[in-house]
């Protein structure tokens, strides 16, 4: 999963195009982000970007290779080798680089819905859970305490 400086610095020279984007080193090789997403990786010199259900027919009509993760048990993950000629220079790489983007920043949002879902579900138990338990009700605490300002004016009159 090693990656040469050198590959790293063209890599991101030639995602250029997409504005700031920067390498993170990651087990051994590079994720690479933009716009706070993480929507490449470098892997042993090599670039792949991310794909969703949009962008994946585009990089296999292309004839791009995914990118499999070496283990005891190969995974393959959403991320996939853009063409050869694509590495040649920015332009090539652009279109490529803003599918791959976009599909990071897809996922992002959905993930991020997710968890507002999760959290409107989460209030809306407690708000139940809160309206369930009744407070004391101010008029039971009223008579109480008249019941009880009552028996001690009551004892009170015994002793005499």
């Amino acid at each position: 999963m090693a990656c040469s400086q050198s590959f790293v610095d063209h890599a991101l020279d030639l995602l250029s195009g997409l504005g700031p984007v920067q390498a993170k080193r990651m087990f051994g090789g590079y994720g690479v982000y933009a716009r706070g997403v993480m929507f490449g990786l470098l892997d042993d010199d090599e670039l792949f970007l991310r794909v969703d259900g949009e962008t994946e027919g585009r990089f296999t009509a292309a004839g791009c290779r995914r990118w499999v993760y070496p283990g005891s048990t190969a995974v393959s993950l959403s991320y996939f080798r853009p063409p050869d000629e694509a590495h040649e220079d920015p332009e090539a790489m652009d279109p490529w680089a803003r599918l791959g983007l976009a599909a990071a920043l897809r996922r992002k949002a959905a993930k991020d819905a997710q968890a507002a879902a999760a959290a409107a579900r989460r209030e809306e138990r407690e708000r139940r859970a809160r309206a369930k338990a009744k407070p004391p009700s101010r008029a039971k605490g009223a008579a109480t305490r008249k019941a009880t300002a009552r028996a001690r004016r009551t004892a009170g009159k015994g002793r005499r």
